[in-house]
């Protein structure tokens, strides 16, 4: 069994290229012992931002906690604190947090290697 608190938990730099201002922390992963997925917490600094990128497989997002905009099918909508997206596989997509910042959870399969080494949504 894992407990582990949102607040407590070490955030550490998203390095990718085309990021500003978003760390990011897994709250649950392979090390874990998580066989199917990753449950993982980005932070985006006000005016930062997660590269624009897509990727083979779907993920879902709960935003925490601020505001900003996600692009989708080639537009950005806004998203805020309590809103759920679904982000489909091979979809482009980037995550802008607004002037109070933005906090969201996202879940990905471990198989894919994003619950420890790739951060970016």
């Amino acid at each position: 069994m894992l407990i582990r608190n949102i607040d407590q938990t070490p955030m550490n730099p998203v390095t990718m290229p085309g990021v500003q201002g978003a760390t990011m922390a897994v709250m649950v992963g392979r090390a874990d012992g998580a066989p199917n997925f990753a449950l993982r917490q980005f932070r985006v600094e006000a005016g930062g931002h997660t590269p624009r990128h897509s990727h083979d497989y779907e993920h879902e997002v709960f935003v925490v906690s601020g505001g900003g905009t996600v692009l989708l099918e080639g537009a950005e909508r806004p998203v805020r604190g309590g809103d759920v997206v679904y982000v489909p596989a091979n979809e482009e997509h980037q995550f802008k947090a607004g002037s109070d910042g933005l906090r969201f959870l996202c879940l990905v399969p471990v198989t894919r290697n994003c619950g420890e080494a790739t951060p970016g949504s």
